[in-house]
């Protein structure tokens, strides 16, 4: 039996109301609470009616207001001790009397709180991806390297008038190697390197959203000015914060932007640091006016030619064993035109599954001399690999029939193995999405 969390969520509204007319806030807080987390549920599972999920959102955003309000009125009561009473008093409009100091230490342990969530943000350990790592894109490459790499080595390079980019997205159709761009760039710069998404900037309590944005700029600003060296903010997926602003979105969302716009006006030299805020996106055309203005450098990450895929296919095979010759990488190149960096590699994790699903099906193994499970300095003649019934040194047995699971040994990635899974694969960007962002570049990039 499926349950109704709309009617739910009501009912549970309905009750907080009564005790919010009541004066009753500690039990209209708690209740308020609970019909949010309905609320939610609600939201979540209603895909179909776009009309009736809109309607909860914005009643949502209404009792978010009204239980904000409400726990800004207990804490302030709370904190000059008027609190008492079961939480009773005026709450709609009038704040309950605050001490001064009472009230200072209540904000600074507010902003402790969210710089300590937004420290998780902070890349401690490095990613370990060098540019070389990354095949073509090099005019990508070669603008962050200006924008990161350069000011830190030669700093007095940028004095006066000439100062490093302080704004750069990037942009283009998903599995591009965006997001794996910011890793290089966090590998290969020394400042403090901040990786958000718009998740960790997001909050249901009302005002902490464009607070948790305040903080985190200003985390960066202090990390740059104690090192000495550029801070970077990369925003994952920006689109999602920073869309377009239209008349039915909520305060909240508008804030949000406003407060974003505000930090970016704020960043760069200002004060002595220097913060490079790096975002990327899949839908650029989504992004409000006024930030895209911000970011001074646009980067259009278009998909891999022809050479920049022979290159990660080699890159994604690695060290695995394989008989591909430079002439078989080309080949497969040429025939996955189309391809995103991200379909070559689930293509190329495709064929090295081949020869494991050889070894599902076979029904004949044979002997052969590898490196010995116990001891790889040692060689064993016993090792067992897949082989057609019809091979001379072949016998019967099947995956489950092998005694030492450890002997089997693994086949070298062939070509076949590629064209096999080459032939189930497609590509997952469109012709449509890539003339949406040509458009764009068109009218606001640059292609490098």
């Amino acid at each position: 039996m499926s349950v109704d969390f709309t009617a739910r969520a009501i009912e549970l509204f309905k009750k907080a109301a009564g005790h919010d007319e009541a004066k009753e806030y500690d039990d209209a807080y708690k209740w308020y609470l609970e019909a949010i987390e309905v609320f939610m549920t609600a939201i979540k599972y209603e895909t179909k009616n776009k009309q009736k999920r809109d309607a909860l959102k914005s009643k949502v955003e209404e009792v978010m207001e009204r239980t904000e309000k409400i726990k800004a009125y207990l804490d302030q009561a709370k904190a000059a001790g008027s609190g008492g009473e079961g939480g009773k008093g005026e709450a709609t409009g009038m704040k309950a009397p605050t001490k001064g100091k009472d009230k200072s230490k209540e904000d600074d342990e507010d902003k402790a709180k969210m710089r300590a969530g937004l420290e998780d943000t902070i890349v401690k350990q490095k990613p370990n991806v060098p540019w070389s790592a990354i095949a073509g894109l090099e005019g990508a490459k070669e603008a962050l390297k200006e924008a990161v790499i350069l000011p830190i080595r030669f700093p007095q390079l940028f004095t006066g008038n000439r100062k490093p980019w302080k704004g750069i997205l990037l942009y283009g159709p998903p599995g591009t190697g965006k997001s794996y761009l910011a890793k290089a760039v966090a590998t290969e710069s020394d400042g403090t390197f901040f990786s958000v998404s718009s998740a960790d900037l997001m909050s249901r309590w009302l005002g902490d959203s464009e607070k948790l944005v305040r903080n985190l700029f200003q985390l960066a600003r202090d990390a740059a000015r104690e090192e000495g060296k550029p801070a970077i903010i990369f925003i994952d997926e920006i689109d999602s914060m920073c869309s377009t602003r239209s008349e039915g979105e909520s305060d909240a969302t508008k804030r949000i932007k406003t407060e974003f716009l505000v930090q970016m006006n704020g960043v760069g030299h200002d004060g002595g640091e220097q913060v490079l805020v790096l975002a990327a996106t899949n839908i650029p055309w989504g992004l409000d006016s006024a930030v895209r203005r911000r970011f001074e450098r646009r980067i259009y990450i278009p998909l891999p030619d022809v050479a920049a895929r022979a290159h990660m296919f080699r890159l994604h095979l690695g060290d695995t064993p394989n008989d591909l010759n430079d002439a078989d990488f080309w080949e497969l190149a040429q025939t996955t035109d189309g391809y995103s960096g991200s379909d070559i590699n689930v293509a190329v994790r495709n064929a090295m599954m081949e020869s494991v699903r050889t070894l599902q099906v076979a029904t004949h193994f044979k002997k052969v001399s590898g490196p010995d499970p116990d001891d790889e300095s040692k060689v064993c003649h016993e090792r067992l690999v897949p082989c057609s019934p019809g091979d001379p040194q072949g016998f019967p047995m099947t995956m489950t029939e092998i005694p030492n699971p450890r002997m089997v040994l693994a086949l070298p990635v062939t070509k076949m193995h590629f064209i096999k899974a080459l032939r189930t694969a497609r590509p997952s960007v469109s012709e449509d999405d890539i003339k949406q962002h040509i458009k764009f570049t068109d009218d606001f990039g640059q292609e490098v």
